[in-house]
Order: C-alpha cells, then sequence, then structure tokens
C-alpha cells in the first residue's frame, strides 16, 4: 500500500516536467517570434516620450550619462 502511494506520488510529482521538454523554437517560428510587436522594450512611441520626459526634467540632453539641474518643469 505504502508503494503504490509512492508511486502515485512520484508520478504527480514528475508529471509537469513534461512539459519542459519542448525547448526553442522552430526555424518556421523565428519569423513570428521576431516580430517588433514581440520585443521586451517597449512601443518606440512611449519610449520616445518618456525619453523627453526625463530630459526634460533633468535638463540634460545628448545621454543619461550628463548632470543637470532641472527644475522639474515640462
Amino acid at each position: 500500500m505504502r508503494f503504490r502511494i509512492a508511486a502515485l506520488a512520484g508520478l504527480i510529482a514528475a508529471a509537469p516536467l513534461g512539459g519542459c521538454a519542448h525547448v526553442g523554437a522552430q526555424p518556421w517560428e523565428r519569423d513570428v517570434l521576431a516580430r517588433q510587436s514581440m520585443q521586451l522594450g517597449r512601443e518606440p512611441g512611449i519610449l520616445a516620450f518618456q525619453e523627453h520626459t526625463y530630459f526634460s526634467k533633468e535638463a540634460a540632453s545628448g545621454g543619461r550619462s550628463f548632470d543637470g539641474g532641472g527644475c522639474g518643469c515640462n
């Protein structure tokens, strides 16, 4: 009886590991994954607006490494 319970518990514990067997994309799937909408970054329009707001508040243009004493107004 204990062996059956242990075997059943082992099967239940090992069942989710079958979902990890398929790793990677097939060659015909890579074009879908390479689309702009699938990228991890934000949309270009939103990113440009946020950078404009950041540089306006920091009073530093040309890069994020420049120091500036912005007033915070936009």
